[in-house]
């Protein structure tokens, strides 16, 4: 019996190392999981923000060319500024256009890429999404639509 003294408490801090080791990594676990949806709400902000970029820019571009002058000029870009929750995205919009003769009327295709753009790159908080658009306006000779 003399030798088996001290047993328990040999036991007891074993159990205690095991659960401080579990109790560590489900911290861990959770932290990461944390910050997993958290980029998860910002690139679909990021989405948002350059789908967007992609909106104003066909609005521009198509309905009000002299403002935009993707249709004058052959190319053109422009910066949004966003408020409340896209107010730290950066949003880059590029146009550029084409006209095609075809059967006496004229085809006009945009082509816009929306880069919308949060955080340091490289950084753990660094979101990007890139979308394309591509949109054809057809105008007849007399200057209405096809």
């Amino acid at each position: 019996m003399r030798s088996q003294r001290g047993f328990s408490l040999v036991s007891a801090i074993f159990i205690l190392v095991i659960l401080a080791g579990l109790g560590a990594a489900m911290v861990s676990f959770f932290s990461i999981q944390q910050q997993s949806t958290a980029l998860d709400v910002q690139g679909a902000r990021a989405y948002q923000a350059a789908r967007a970029g992609i909106e104003w820019a066909a609005y521009q571009g198509v309905k009000n060319a002299a403002a935009f002058d993707c249709a004058t000029a052959g190319a053109s870009s422009g910066t949004i500024a966003f408020t409340g929750d896209l107010a730290s995205f950066n949003t880059t919009v590029s146009c550029s256009s084409a006209a095609h003769d075809e059967g006496g009327n004229t085809v006009r295709v945009y082509s816009i890429v929306s880069t919308a753009r949060s955080g340091v790159a490289g950084g753990g908080d660094y979101v990007e999404r890139v979308l394309t658009a591509t949109i054809s306006l057809c105008t007849a000779p007399g200057g209405g639509a096809c």
